[in-house]
């Protein structure tokens, strides 16, 4: 039913773009080509949802896959946008005060952003999903097809190295 497809698409769409965005700094126009590529791959594998998990965990496991696909085929080097807010990781991972109250300024959130770029991508895409998504543990461990476990560990583990990039390299 396209009026269902449409619906979907709404919804999600957005937060899927987002997503994208957050992980591979690609161009709008590359998003909007992973984005498109996703909802007709999930239309035409809809019979293949598991109701087991949420449909949110389905879609964005096809988005980060075909991300991931887009960046194998096209090699393009990751170029970093300006115009993104990160208050909202920066707050998550750095709780001292004084950090919260540079997270105002715009040259602090280009560092918070240089320094997701020289995490590991495993890392960066933990990091996406748990602070600017907002997904669940179990939400994660689906999308990326990892023991909840291990999705902890690369949690910590990123806001280790992100905490130790940070300090080394004082704003």
């Amino acid at each position: 039913d396209s009026n269902y497809y449409y619906c979907l698409m709404s919804r999600y769409e957005k937060q899927l773009a987002a997503y994208v965005h957050h992980l591979t700094f690609l161009s709008q126009s590359d998003i909007d080509d992973i984005i498109q590529n996703s909802f007709v791959k999930a239309y035409q594998n809809l019979n293949d949802f598991d109701f087991d998990f949420k449909f949110s965990s389905w879609i964005y496991r096809i988005v980060h896959n075909q991300s991931v696909n887009f960046l194998k085929k096209s090699k393009k080097t990751q170029t970093l946008n300006i115009d993104d807010d990160y208050s909202e990781i920066t707050n998550w991972l750095v709780s001292d005060t004084d950090i919260e109250k540079q997270t105002q300024d715009s040259q602090f959130q280009d560092y918070i952003r240089l320094i997701l770029a020289q995490l590991k991508p495993e890392y960066q895409q933990v990091l996406v999903l748990k602070f600017l998504q907002d997904k669940d543990y179990k939400e994660i461990s689906h999308i990326l097809q990892k023991p909840m476990g291990t999705v902890a560990t690369l949690i910590n583990r990123a806001k280790k190295q992100f905490k130790t990039i940070y300090d080394q390299n004082q704003y």
